[in-house]
């Protein structure tokens, strides 16, 4: 069994940032990733891809004169994600490789495998090749992310009916599109998808585009949506999805009903948590970025104090509503002209 310092699970922004933070304070680290590729949503299925998809469709829909390398000039018939992606895959392998330099230069050993905690201060990681392993932390960070809330009454068969992580594997450019959900993620893909020509209808159960925003500024984003033609269909909740045989039928409980090709599930994200047996271990030395923020914000300065690690793991879900209130928020949607 190896011991270190700090054993971190989880190779996204706050695993990786973690994880060289006690190094450069010269604690031995490990960190385990159970995927085949490190940086977690945000590099390979989350913010990175869906940027640069969005600078993609801007290029391709003319609203927005910019090129980019490895990119066609021309929207053709039956463009696929793929096709104009290529920028998405060439900035990831670069984001990737980024990490991977980051992780040799603090000496952070890097164990892929899927890990469960034998007690509190034990991690049991079983390889790719099936052998298993365990190793031993002083101190834990668990920062494995979120992952597409997926209802088990939404008949999810990633071709037709997508989350915001599937949908960047379809295979075609949909005639139109039915999305769930006005939180940013469903708002940026609504507004991508309509500055592609698609014919898009963005159903929410509240009263009007991201709540969090500034009332005018949400009001603003909406008037401009819909005049690229984006329809809206607020305090609306979704009452049955399903397959059709020209695509999808939604049907609200308003009992309106929507027949589009494809649908995007965007209402909410989940703790990527599984096999982590929280109530089967003592938390006295288990880590979340949610409590080492708060650390961080009780202990001004970065340091080991009686074997508690204070990182500075700050997330926007994490902020405190004081936060909220004194912090200009953005959201990151186009148009981008001045609103």
């Amino acid at each position: 069994m190896q011991n270190y310092d700090l054993v971190v699970i989880g190779s996204g922004p706050a695993g990786e940032k973690g994880a060289a933070q006690a190094a450069y304070f010269s604690k031995r680290v490990a960190l385990i990733e159970h995927g085949s590729v490190l940086g977690g949503a945000c590099i390979n299925t989350g913010t990175v891809p869906s940027k640069t998809l969005r600078e993609s469709a801007l290029y391709f829909s003319g609203l927005k004169q910019r090129g980019l390398y490895g990119i066609d000039y021309s929207l053709h018939e039956g463009l696929t994600v793929r096709d104009f992606m290529h920028h998405k895959d060439v900035v990831v392998e670069l984001e990737r490789e980024k990490i991977r330099q980051n992780l040799a230069a603090h000496r952070i050993d890097l164990i892929w495998g899927t890990g469960s905690f034998e007690d509190s201060h034990t991690v049991v990681v079983t390889t790719p090749e099936g052998k298993t392993l365990r190793v031993r932390g002083e101190i834990i960070l668990v920062a494995t992310g979120s992952r597409p809330h997926r209802p088990l009454e939404i008949p999810f068969d990633d071709k037709f009916i997508f989350d915001s992580d599937t949908i960047l594997e379809m295979d075609r450019i949909p005639q139109s599109l039915a999305v769930v959900g006005g939180g940013v993620i469903g708002c940026e893909y609504a507004s991508i998808f309509t500055a592609l020509g698609v014919k898009v209808a963005l159903v929410d159960g509240r009263d009007r585009l991201l709540p969090f925003l500034d009332s005018e500024i949400s009001e603003r984003l909406r008037e401009r949506l819909a005049c690229l033609g984006l329809q809206f269909f607020f305090q609306e909740r979704l009452a049955k999805l399903e397959r059709t045989a020209d695509g999808t039928r939604m049907t609200l409980q308003s009992g309106k009903t929507l027949e589009m090709e494809a649908a995007l599930f965007a209402a909410g994200r989940r703790g990527a948590v599984d096999g982590l047996p929280w109530a089967a271990s003592p938390r006295s030395r288990i880590f979340s970025p949610q409590a080492t923020s708060s650390a961080f914000r009780r202990w001004p300065q970065l340091r080991w104090s009686r074997g508690a690690w204070a990182f500075a793991t700050l997330s926007a879900s994490n902020i405190s509503s004081a936060w909220r209130r004194c912090c200009p928020w953005a959201s990151t949607q186009f148009p981008r002209s001045p609103l």
